[in-house]
């Protein structure tokens, strides 16, 4: 009989899911996604007709693909997301698969507390040879299985409705005048996601290291 993770029976530690570092990582990531959902524009102005033509050479499609990322990069990263979150749900065993991978990451790794080990079939795993296992299992996962095509055939498809809508849609003078700046990127909402989810997991990872 396997558990995963089971305690000391002196302990008295909280189960990952409960842990003051779990409850802080999603309450950042959650205080992340809100903040740059603040910035998303209208989706009405995203799809306003009047404002597509053909662009007259890729030079031009390129500079329209370029603002217009700088401008709707949240509607584009939804979108993207959107993208993901068809695909899975077609592919439901692709899903629990993905699911299963996360919390194996989050709750045998990463907000596991310290002093409860992993016992499986009454051996005891260090730190370091869960970490292996998950990083080996993850290799496994996206790169030889059906799960790995899958997630980039839905990134693909999501990037190529984005390029095509960055293409065609006309930068109006209007907006690029109350744009952000373009060196802001199209990836700074998820980094700043990733960052405020890195920091809430970091002293969890620091006592394993």
């Amino acid at each position: 009989m396997a558990s995963l993770p089971i305690s000391n029976a002196q302990s008295e530690s909280q189960p990952p899911i409960a842990t003051p570092a779990f409850r802080n990582f999603i309450s950042r990531l959650n205080a992340s996604v809100r903040q740059g959902f603040s910035h998303r524009r209208p989706w009405l102005e995203l799809l306003d007709r009047s404002s597509f033509s053909r662009p007259d050479s890729i030079t031009e499609a390129a500079s329209r693909i370029r603002k217009n990322f700088a401008y709707f990069r949240v509607n584009y990263v939804s979108l993207l997301a959107l993208s993901l979150a068809f695909s899975l749900l077609s592919h439901p065993f692709s899903l629990l698969v993905l699911l299963s991978l996360l919390a194996a990451w989050l709750f045998l790794y990463l907000f596991r507390p310290s002093d409860q080990p992993v016992v499986i079939g009454g051996r005891t795993f260090s730190d370091r040879e869960v970490m292996g296992i998950l990083v080996v299992s993850t290799i496994v996962v996206v790169f030889l299985t059906s799960v790995g095509s899958l997630l980039i055939s839905a990134l693909l498809v999501g990037l190529a409705v984005v390029c095509a809508h960055g293409a065609f849609r006309m930068p109006e003078d209007l907006f690029l005048d109350e744009q952000e700046p373009i060196s802001s990127g199209f990836l700074s909402f998820i980094g700043g996601a990733a960052s405020s989810a890195a920091a809430a997991a970091a002293p969890a990872v620091a006592t394993r290291v």
